[in-house]
Parts: C-alpha cells; sequence; structure tokens
C-alpha cells in the first residue's frame, strides 16, 4: 500500500511480485504529482518486483527533473540492488 504525507510516499506491508502492478501504477501517479521521498520503513515482504518499480519511479522522477530519495531501505532489498549491480541507481538517504 502507498499512501501520501505532503511530498512522501509512504509505502507498507508486502509489495511483491502479486501485487506491484498496482503499487507500481500509483507509485507513478505520486510522481508525477511531486512526491520527492519514498519511505519504505512500513515494507513487511518485498521481492525483485519492489526494486523494478522503484527503479521504474526514479526514472520517470529524472524524466520530469523532479529527483526521488529513497529512506528507511530494507536490508533484503539493499541485498537484491547488489546482487543486480544497481545499488548505486538507488538515491538512498541513509544505508543501513
Amino acid at each position: 500500500m502507498i499512501n501520501r504525507e505532503g511530498d512522501r510516499m509512504l509505502l507498507s506491508g508486502p509489495i511483491t511480485l502479486q501485487n506491484v502492478t498496482s503499487q507500481l501504477g500509483e507509485g507513478l501517479v505520486h510522481v508525477r504529482s511531486g512526491a520527492v521521498t519514498i519511505d519504505l520503513g512500513g515494507v513487511t515482504d518485498l521481492d525483485s518486483a519492489l526494486l523494478a518499480a522503484i527503479l521504474a519511479w526514479i526514472r520517470e522522477a529524472h524524466r520530469l527533473n523532479n529527483p526521488l530519495v529513497i529512506e528507511n531501505l530494507p536490508e533484503g532489498l539493499q541485498t537484491l540492488a547488489q546482487l543486480y549491480g544497481v545499488e548505486q541507481l538507488l538515491p538512498v538517504a541513509h544505508r543501513n
């Protein structure tokens, strides 16, 4: 689930292949309306589908000249990003 507080997207619950399509679209709406922070602190379960969604949001934000920052990057997502060689593409506010 994605909630919005000001310019922050707050993700919570599981974000996996089962529900990423709806999350991807919802996140793009938030990015296009000015969200600048993705807070992953509430994510309970994830897989590489979340990483793909985040990369799509980052790409859209760059297209709009509206860079994003990621907060509370889960260790599992950081590991996936390292395995795929895309860790440096993630604009993380604070790495764990």
